[in-house]
């Protein structure tokens, strides 16, 4: 394949970004199907035809909309004779959704089942964007918005493009900490545009609010939502929006966490605050996503604020309202159990909200596909939560992911980043995939189906578990350096802070062990929000899968394993194995060297260089700083540190939230 751009597509970035829309993967210089459309044509029907005429498929391709018993709106079938292809589905969405599954099957060298049907488990499926009206994303690691305050054309429809390639239907522009300047009329018209230029790939838009907007844009002297004149302030305003976006998805709402403004600086519920922007939206039939999101300091666990404020409200919401929950109960570790939220409000939608950018996983240097951590999370709730049934039973069926994308060419940071990107919108079409399948199908449609590649699939199949084990394992979490979350500072304590702030908070290390013990007979009693069947799984220290000890646990330092070794030499073993892991990453990537495209081989090859360089310092930071407290030598399997504690407390990477720290990490010292 060649292009305008070069004579060599290995080396063209502009070639190598399509690699992972299927639809742009195949040549178009091959000999077109006979691709028939026997519905009323339409924006998104003709690009389904696009696509299927640039792709390698033989014979006829027919597209119609039909509905058919067992179908769901977006669902597909695909129906094959020796004569024809048929894909039907009750919408324009749903085929282009079965264009874009047929194409992926032709890039795996796989052909159609004589009868495959698909139907989408969640009906919503949105990537959140962090992103902020100035250009800045939030724990963004690659460039700026593609939205704000303008946008490059091109770019956004070959986003687009591949959100709907992988069934992603709405979007959330913008950050959760939402500016009130989001509803004023001129960001509106520009929201408008962007309905207008997606609406075409099946993709709604979303707005995240700022509940204190009728105050800050129009001087209302209160923003409480029992007031008369607020209800009516919001209502004029989902009128004004639904005008310019007939189709607008809902409102997203971070309210009374982290310092933004919502119902309870006014003395009302979680409750009191959703419903009343329901109110005012259910007319149009749009929802309000309400995130879950909390820890005030009114308990001494942070674990069990978002349960502690949301569980007594359960059955209190519109049926427009569901609540948005983050997969854990802290904040995107690299390991936490599900949050016990889900499972627990039966009466309340709920939807799980994942991290697709890497804000606590080495951000754009550190290779880390986090289908695993998904499916593992996925797999617990549907087995102890029964969330399955719940999701089956309500109305409002969805999922989000905080989105990884940004204005670099690639659109995340690194090539590898695309695959959370495609795993998320796989996961949120099919929770039952698991993640070798959906590995094996990025990894063919972006490098194509060398039995070499293979080794990559496992390679990216066994990432999240080495990153596990070089930063937090057994159950250790959030001991990384304030703000900007990259690297390790379990010693951060400043005084004058919020205990929940601190590092030394999480893993409450001291002479008899470490962990936080939230168990009901000694600790925060944690473990009882859980269902039952995994509460007294993890109440009991012996039966607590060593993935959860440090979480549920205070452990003495002396403590045996359910691999048999005691807690200090388990813990030095694990952060010994990472290392040897992220070692092993870089060693396979080589010698895949043949078989990938030069610029993004070196590209790969240079951050995992930097990946093993930071397993180092994770294991000598963690490992000579525990040690001051279990006074035990490093076990012989561990490698000598190559650094001094002190050393690695001088540390300063000076890495503010918003801007990409790539370039300055692959050459910072250690």
């Amino acid at each position: 394949m060649t292009c305008n751009n070069c004579n060599n597509c290995n080396n063209c970035n502009k070639c190598n970004i399509l690699l992972l829309a299927v639809i742009l993967l195949l040549s178009t210089a091959a000999a077109a199907a006979n691709v028939q459309l026997q519905s009323k044509p339409s924006p998104t029907t003709q690009l389904a035809l696009d696509w299927l005429e640039q792709g390698k498929l033989s014979g006829t391709v027919i597209l119609q909309r039909k509905t058919l018993k067992g179908l769901k709106p977006d669902g597909f079938r695909i129906e094959r004779t020796p004569q024809q292809t048929a894909i039907l589905s009750p919408t324009d969405a749903g085929l282009l959704y079965g264009a874009a599954h047929l194409l992926r099957l032709q890039a795996q060298g796989l052909t159609a089942d004589t009868l495959l049907t698909e139907n989408p488990e969640h009906d919503l499926r949105l990537l959140n964007h962090w992103d902020n009206l100035d250009g800045t994303v939030e724990r963004g690691y690659a460039g700026k918005s593609i939205f704000w305050p303008t946008y490059d054309k091109p770019h956004l429809l070959e986003y687009a493009r591949r959100n709907a390639a992988v069934g992603i239907n709405g979007v959330v522009l913008n950050n959760v900490n939402a500016s009130p300047r989001m509803l004023t009329t001129e960001i509106l018209n520009q929201a408008k545009t962007y309905a207008d230029l997606l609406r075409p790939y099946g993709i709604r838009v979303y707005l995240a609010v700022n509940f204190s907007s009728p105050a800050v844009l129009d001087g209302l002297k209160t923003s409480d939502p029992l007031d008369k004149q607020v209800q009516q302030w919001w209502q004029k305003k989902a009128r004004q929006i639904y005008q310019l976006i007939p189709d607008f998805g809902g409102f997203l709402v971070k309210a009374n966490s982290e310092g933004q403004p919502g119902p309870m600086d006014f003395g009302r519920t979680h409750a009191d605050g959703a419903n009343m922007l329901a109110r005012a939206l259910r007319p149009y039939g749009g929802i309000v996503m309400w995130r879950a999101f909390v820890y005030s300091p009114s308990d001494p666990d942070r674990a069990k604020q978002a349960y502690i404020e949301f569980q007594p409200l359960d059955g209190q919401f519109l049926d427009n309202v569901i609540i948005q929950i983050k997969n854990g109960p802290i904040d995107f570790q690299p390991r936490e159990p599900f949050s016990p939220l889900f499972g627990a409000m039966p009466k309340t939608p709920q939807m799980a909200e994942l991290q697709i950018t890497q804000e606590y996983l080495g951000h754009a240097n550190h290779i880390c596909f986090l289908a695993p951590m998904w499916e593992e999370f996925l797999a617990d709730i549907k087995h102890y939560a029964h969330y399955t049934q719940q999701l089956a039973a309500s109305r409002l069926r969805a999922i989000a992911g905080v989105a990884n994308v940004g204005t670099d060419p690639n659109f995340c940071g690194n090539l590898m980043a695309q695959s959370n990107w495609y795993a998320f919108g796989r996961l949120a079409w099919n929770s039952s995939l698991s993640s070798e399948k959906i590995a094996r199908e990025w990894v063919a449609q972006t490098f194509g189906t060398s039995p070499r590649l293979s080794a990559l699939v496992t390679l990216m199949c066994q990432s999240r578990e080495a990153v596990v084990n070089y930063m937090m394992p057994l159950g250790l979490h959030h001991i990384f350096a304030e703000g900007h979350h990259y690297g390790p500072q379990p010693w951060q304590n400043n005084p004058g802070q919020r205990a929940d702030w601190q590092c030394v908070y999480y893993h409450r290390a001291d002479t008899q062990g470490v962990g936080f013990d939230r168990t009901q007979a000694t600790g925060s009693a944690a473990t009882a929000q859980y269902p039952a069947a995994f509460g007294n799984l993890v109440e009991n220290i012996n039966t607590c899968p060593d993935k959860y000890l440090l979480w549920f646990h205070h452990a003495s330092w002396t403590h045996r394993c359910q691999t048999g070794r005691p807690l200090w030499d388990e813990l030095c073993y694990r952060y010994q194995t990472g290392l040897q892991q992220a070692r092993h990453m870089l060693q396979t990537w080589n010698a895949l060297q043949p078989s990938l495209p030069a610029a993004d081989f070196l590209d790969i090859q240079q951050r995992l260089q930097t990946q093993v360089r930071d397993a180092e310092w994770w294991k000598d930071a963690c490992l000579l700083y525990f040690q001051t407290f279990s006074r035990q030598p490093l076990p012989d399997f561990v490698e000598p540190p190559i650094h001094t504690l002190d050393e690695l407390k001088a540390i300063r990477l000076g890495i503010s939230n918003y801007e990409n720290p790539s370039r300055q990490l692959l050459n910072s010292k250690r």
